[in-house]
C-alpha cells in the first residue's frame, strides 16, 4: 500500500504536452468511441481522464516514501520487459535510478493516453499491474460524484479499479448505467442483437411511414428536406412572404455545388410571390445573399427590412413556424416552406437536389392529420403521445427559442418528425431485452438531436448538423428534416452500427456502480475511496438539467417506467431535477434561497466536504475545471477550501479543438485545468499573511516558466497558475495578518491576479515595463490583453459563425476577452478600464474588444486623417461574402485598414503632444498601412532618438499579435524600416 506521506505522481510532474496532443486528437475519433453512445455536454476526453487518473493512483518513484515493491514493478513492466513492447524506455546514465523511473512512468502515461492504445492488451496489462503493485489485491475505489458523460469512471474501470459514479440527472444516469454496468458485463451476442433488432425496427417503421416519405416517380429516395420558416413583409405596397434563409447555398462541395436562385413573380394586385430554382453556380459571386441576419429579415420582392421584434412576433403566432400551414383545399398557404429536397438514386454519386413539389406537401399534411387524429384509426390514437412538457422559462441560460413561440418540447419538432419519433418509441418500448431496449432508446435521443426543426443544414459539408453541436437550444431560420430511411447523421439506423461497435469494445475487468444521487449527500460510507476525481459543474456555464430535458421527454416514452428516468426528490416533477442541481441560476429557488453565487459556493462546499468524508486518509483528489470567468473559478475554489481541501498541483491539459463552435466567443478554455488536492489535516494551523505574500511571486514565476515550456499560453496559463498559488494559501485553515485580521480568499486571489499580471508583463515588456515604470497604462493593458488572449493551441482564432438565432454574424474575433477576465488583471495593476474605453478598447455585452489600430487614425492624427478616397466596398455586403471564406477574419481585418488608411502628407504629425508610446507605435503602423514612407521615416527617426521604449513595445506587440494578422504584418514591416 502507498504510505500516506508518499506523493502521488500527479503532485510532482505530468506529461502535459503529450497528453494534450492525444486529448485533442481524440476529439475527432468516431467509430467505437464511447461518446457515440449518447450526447452529454462538456464530456472530458478519455485521454486526459485516463492519464490524470493513472497519475493520481500511482506513487512517485522518486519520493523517499515510495514502496520499493512498486519501483521494482515499474522497472519490470516498463524497462525490463521480456519481449518487445509498444513503448521503449531505458534509464539514462546521468539520472539517479529513482528519477529515471519517474521519467519512464511519465513516458508510459503519455503513450497510454493515445486513443489507439486505450484497448491494446500490452498497455492494459502493464497499467493494471502497476495499479495492483501500488494497492495490492484490494482494488482501489475511484469515486466521481458529478459523473455526467462518464469519462472518469470508465477509465477507472479500464485501469482495473472499482468505480462508483453518481449524478443527479436522469439522462446522465442512464448513460452511465449503460456504459459502466450493462456494457462491461454484456453477453457476447449483445452487439449483433442490437444490430438485428435495430434493423428490424427501422424496417417496420419504414413501412408504417411509407406514405409520409414517398419515393419519387423515378425511384429516387428523398433523404433530406430543406425547410425555411417564413414571415410576411409588412410593407403596405408588398405583403410578400419572406422565406428566412441564412444563405442561398445548398452545397459548396467540389463538383456538387448547388444553390438557390430566387424568382419574384408579380401577379396584379396580389402580393408578390417568391419562388426558387436550383442551379449549379460556376462562380460564387452569382449566389445571392441570405434573407435574414440577426433576426432582421429582408424582403426579396421590395427589399424592405422587417425588424427583429416583428420577425419574433410573427413566428410566435406560428408556435415557432416549423410546420407548414394548409388551406381548406389542402394547399400550403403559410408557415414553413420547402426550399429543396435532397434525393438519392442507386449510388452515393447519384445524390442531387430537386425543387419541392405538391407530392412533398401532401405527405406533410398527412402527418399533420395523423397528429390531429382526423384520419387515424384507434390503434394509432393510442400511440400519439406528443411531448407536451414545458420548456424552461424565458431567460433560462442556453435557451433562446421561447420568444419565437416555442413553449413546449413538441414545438421544436415538425408534425412529421414527431410522428417518426413516436413510432420509433412505440417499437423500442416493445423490445423484451432490457439492455437492448436501453441502447435503442438512447439512439432515439440521438435521432431527435439530429432530426428536429433546430437541426441546421451545413452547405459547406452538404450535411445536416445536429442541434447540440452547441450547448444551447437556439432558433435556426432554415432547417433540415432527414428521412427515417436514410443513413445520414441524426437518423435512427445511421448510428446503430457505431453503437454496436462501442458494445464490442466495452469489455472491462469489472462493472462499475451507478446511483442517482446528490453530490452534497453522497451515498458512500466514510473513508471508502482511494481517489475522489470529478469534473464539477462550471458555475453558470451549462444548464445541464434544462438541456437534458430535450432527451428525457423521448427517453421516457421509449423506456417508460425506467427507475432512473425520474426525479428521486419530487415525484410530481416529470422532468429532470432542477432545485438541487449544482448550477448557478438566480431564477430558481432552493429552500427559500435563490441559486446565486453564495448558494453555489455553499453547494460546492457541501459536495467537497462529502468528498473529504468518503476519501481515505491516504487518498488523493482531482478536480477538473475549464471555465474562463474568475467568478466561476472563485466560487469553485471557495467551495474546495471551505470543504477542507488543500491544492497540491495544477495541470492544464488541452482538451478542446480550436475549430470547435464554442471556441471563439465563449467562456470555455482551450485547456481544462486539473487540480490535484488532498484533505487538509484537522491540525492545520493559521498561516502568516506576510510570509505567504513573500512566497507567491517566486511560486507563480517558476510555474509560469514550466508551463510555457510545455506550450501553455495566455488565459490557459493565467488560470493554471491559480493552482500552485492556492497551494500556499489552502494548506492553512485560515490566513491572518499580524493584527489577527483574517484574509479572505477573494483578497488573496486579487493578489494572485496582480502577481500573474506582473510576471506576464515582465516577460513580454521587460523589467521596466513590467513594474509600471516607463510604459504607460495603455501599453500595459494592450500587452496583457494580447498575452491573455493567446491560446495553448494557436496564436489566435476567429471566424464567422451562426448567431444565437441562427443568423450569420461576426464572431468577436481574435482581439476579444470576457470583461471579467480583463477587469481581474487590470484592476490590481491600477489600470483604469474606463479611461481607455473608446481609446484602445470597447466593451459590449460582457466582452471587451481591443480596438483595431485602423479605427484609431482619427484619434491619433485628428483632421489630418480621412477615409481613403476609394472605399473598399459596402461593409455589410463584403462581410457576408467573406464569411464564406476560411480566411474571413484576415481579409476583413485587412479591409478595415484599407478603408481607414489615413490620407497624410509627408509632413503629417501626431495630433496630441501627450501621445503615449502605444499611440506612437499605432501611428507608425497607420503610416505603414497608408504607404506614407516619408512620414514614417520621420516618426521612426524621432522615436529612436527619444529612447528605447518605442522599439521595445513594438517588438513585444509583434510577438504577441496572432501570426498572419494584419496588425503583426504592419508591425513587422514597420520595424524593417527602423533606422539602423
Amino acid at each position: 500500500m502507498i504510505p500516506r506521506e508518499c506523493r502521488r505522481l500527479a503532485e510532482v510532474d505530468f506529461p502535459i504536452a503529450a497528453v494534450s496532443k492525444h486529448a485533442v486528437a481524440e476529439q475527432s475519433a468516431r467509430r467505437g468511441h464511447p461518446k457515440g453512445l449518447h450526447k452529454w455536454w462538456a464530456r472530458r476526453p478519455l485521454a486526459s481522464s485516463r492519464a490524470m487518473l493513472l497519475a493520481l493512483l500511482l506513487p512517485d518513484p522518486a519520493d523517499e516514501h515510495c514502496p520499493d515493491e512498486f519501483r521494482a514493478e515499474v522497472r519490470r513492466r516498463l524497462v525490463e520487459v521480456p519481449q518487445p513492447a509498444p513503448w521503449h524506455f531505458t534509464l539514462r546514465s546521468e539520472e539517479t535510478e529513482h528519477e529515471g523511473l519517474r521519467r519512464v512512468l511519465l513516458g508510459f502515461i503519455a503513450d497510454f493516453a493515445a486513443w489507439g492504445n486505450a484497448s491494446r492488451p500490452a498497455f492494459l496489462k502493464a497499467a493494471r499491474a502497476l495499479v495492483t503493485a501500488a494497492y495490492g489485491e484490494d482494488r482501489p475505489q475511484v469515486v466521481d460524484p458529478f459523473a455526467g458523460g462518464g469519462s472518469i469512471p470508465l477509465e477507472a474501470l479500464r485501469l482495473g479499479c472499482d468505480a462508483t459514479a453518481t449524478d443527479l440527472n436522469p439522462v446522465a444516469c442512464l448513460i452511465l448505467k449503460t456504459m459502466l454496468e450493462d456494457l462491461p458485463r454484456a453477453r457476447p451476442d449483445l452487439a449483433s442483437e442490437v444490430r438485428r433488432v435495430g434493423e428490424a425496427i427501422r424496417e417496420e417503421v419504414r413501412l408504417e411511414l411509407a406514405d409520409l416519405y414517398p419515393p419519387d416517380p423515378d425511384g429516387s429516395i428523398p433523404i433530406a428536406y430543406l425547410w425555411a420558416r417564413t414571415v410576411r413583409c409588412e410593407s403596405p405596397a408588398c405583403g410578400a412572404e419572406i422565406p428566412l434563409l441564412r444563405s442561398m447555398w445548398l452545397s459548396q462541395k467540389g463538383g456538387r455545388r448547388s444553390a438557390l436562385r430566387p424568382i419574384v413573380q408579380r401577379r396584379g394586385e396580389s402580393p408578390p410571390k417568391i419562388e426558387f430554382e436550383i442551379f449549379r453556380p460556376g462562380d460564387a459571386k452569382k449566389v445571392g445573399q441570405g434573407t435574414v441576419r440577426l433576426a432582421r429579415a429582408t424582403c426579396l420582392a421590395c427589399s424592405d427590412a422587417l425588424p427583429p421584434d416583428r420577425v419574433r412576433s410573427q413566428l410566435a403566432s406560428q408556435r415557432g413556424g416549423a410546420d407548414a400551414v394548409f388551406n381548406g383545399g389542402g394547399r400550403r398557404c403559410a408557415g414553413a416552406r420547402l426550399t429543396a429536397v435532397l434525393v438519392a438514386g442507386a449510388g452515393e454519386s447519384s445524390r442531387r437536389f430537386r425543387e419541392p413539389c405538391d407530392r412533398d406537401y401532401t405527405a406533410v399534411r398527412r402527418a399533420q392529420d395523423l397528429l390531429l387524429n382526423d384520419r387515424a384509426g384507434s390503434d394509432v390514437k393510442e400511440q400519439i403521445d406528443l411531448p407536451l412538457e414545458p420548456l424552461p422559462p424565458i431567460g433560462t441560460l442556453g435557451f433562446r427559442v421561447q420568444r419565437y413561440g416555442m413553449l413546449r418540447w413538441r414545438d421544436i419538432f415538425t408534425a412529421r418528425q414527431s410522428i417518426a419519433l413516436i413510432r420509433f418509441c412505440a417499437h423500442v418500448k416493445k423490445v423484451r431485452s432490457d439492455d437492448v431496449r436501453t441502447i435503442l432508446a438512447l439512439r432515439i435521443g440521438t435521432m431527435a438531436d439530429g432530426n428536429c426543426s433546430l437541426s441546421r443544414w451545413e452547405s459547406t459539408a452538404a450535411a445536416p448538423i445536429n442541434l447540440f453541436a452547441r450547448g444551447a437550444v437556439q432558433t435556426v431560420w432554415d432547417f433540415c428534416e432527414s428521412t427515417p430511411v436514410s443513413r445520414t447523421r441524426g437518423v435512427f439506423l445511421s448510428g446503430i452500427d457505431a453503437v454496436a461497435s462501442i458494445v464490442e469494445k466495452s469489455r472491462m475487468p469489472t462493472a462499475g456502480q451507478v446511483q442517482q444521487a446528490d453530490a452534497a449527500a453522497h451515498p458512500l460510507p466514510d473513508h471508502s475511496a482511494a481517489v475522489w476525481f470529478t469534473d464539477p459543474p462550471y458555475y453558470d456555464a451549462i444548464p445541464y438539467s434544462d438541456l437534458s430535458d430535450f432527451f428525457l421527454v423521448w427517453l421516457r416514452r421509449a423506456a417508460p417506467g425506467h427507475p432512473l428516468l425520474r426525479d428521486p426528490f419530487d415525484s410530481d416533477n416529470i422532468l429532470s431535477p432542477k432545485t438541487r442541481e449544482a448550477v448557478q441560476d438566480r431564477t430558481r429557488i432552493d429552500d427559500g434561497r435563490p441559486k446565486d453565487r453564495e448558494w453555489f459556493e455553499d453547494k460546492m462546499a457541501q459536495a467537497f466536504s462529502e468528498g473529504r468524508r468518503v476519501l481515505r486518509d491516504d487518498g488523493v483528489g482531482g478536480v477538473v475545471f475549464a471555465h474562463k470567468t474568475t467568478e466561476g473559478w472563485e466560487a469553485l475554489l471557495a467551495g474546495m477550501i471551505r470543504g477542507g481541501w488543500t491544492i497540491t498541483a495544477s495541470w492544464p491539459i488541452a482538451t478542446e479543438m480550436v475549430q470547435r463552435l464554442r471556441a471563439r466567443d465563449s467562456a470555455a478554455l482551450a485547456t481544462s485545468v486539473h487540480l490535484v488536492c488532498r484533505p487538509r489535516p484537522e491540525e492545520a494551523g493559521v498561516g502568516d499573511w506576510e510570509d505567504i505574500r513573500r512566497q507567491l511571486p517566486a511560486r507563480v514565476s517558476d510555474w509560469m516558466k514550466h508551463l510555457q515550456s510545455e506550450g501553455i499560453r495566455g488565459a490557459d496559463l493565467v488560470f493554471a497558475c491559480i493552482g500552485p498559488a492556492l497551494e500556499i494559501f489552502s494548506r492553512y485553515r485560515a490566513v491572518e495578518t499580524v493584527d489577527g485580521t483574517e484574509i479572505e480568499l477573494r483578497q488573496y486571489l486579487e493578489r494572485v491576479w496582480d502577481t500573474v499580471g506582473q510576471a506576464a508583463l515582465q516577460r513580454v515588456l521587460g523589467d521596466a515595463g513590467g513594474t509600471r515604470g516607463d510604459l504607460e497604462e495603455d501599453a500595459r493593458l494592450t500587452a496583457l490583453f494580447l498575452w491573455t488572449m493567446q491560446s495553448s493551441e494557436s496564436e489566435g482564432s476567429g471566424a464567422a459563425e451562426n448567431g444565437a438565432d441562427g443568423s450569420r454574424r461576426t464572431a468577436p474575433g481574435p482581439y476579444s476577452l470576457p470583461f471579467d477576465v480583463v477587469r481581474r488583471f487590470a484592476q490590481p495593476m491600477g489600470i483604469d478600464l474606463d479611461a481607455w474605453t473608446g481609446r484602445t478598447i470597447e466593451t459590449e455585452k460582457g466582452v471587451v474588444r481591443l480596438l483595431p489600430v485602423a479605427r484609431r487614425s482619427e484619434q491619433i492624427f485628428g483632421g489630418a486623417a480621412a477615409e481613403a478616397s476609394e472605399p473598399w466596398g459596402d461593409g455589410e455586403q463584403v462581410a457576408e461574402q467573406l464569411a464564406l471564406d476560411m480566411d474571413w477574419h484576415r481579409k476583413t481585418e485587412a479591409a478595415d485598414y484599407r478603408r481607414n488608411a489615413p490620407v497624410l502628407g509627408p509632413d503629417a504629425r501626431i495630433r496630441s503632444e501627450k501621445a503615449t508610446t502605444l499611440d506612437r507605435v499605432h501611428a507608425a503602423m497607420l503610416l505603414q498601412s497608408g504607404g506614407r514612407s516619408q512620414a514614417l521615416r520621420t516618426l521612426l527617426t524621432e522615436e529612436t532618438a527619444r529612447g528605447p521604449e518605442f522599439l521595445r513595445l513594438a517588438n513585444a506587440l509583434s510577438a504577441l499579435y496572432p501570426r498572419g494578422s494584419e496588425e503583426k504584418r504592419l508591425l513587422d514591416a514597420m520595424l524593417l524600416a527602423v533606422p539602423r
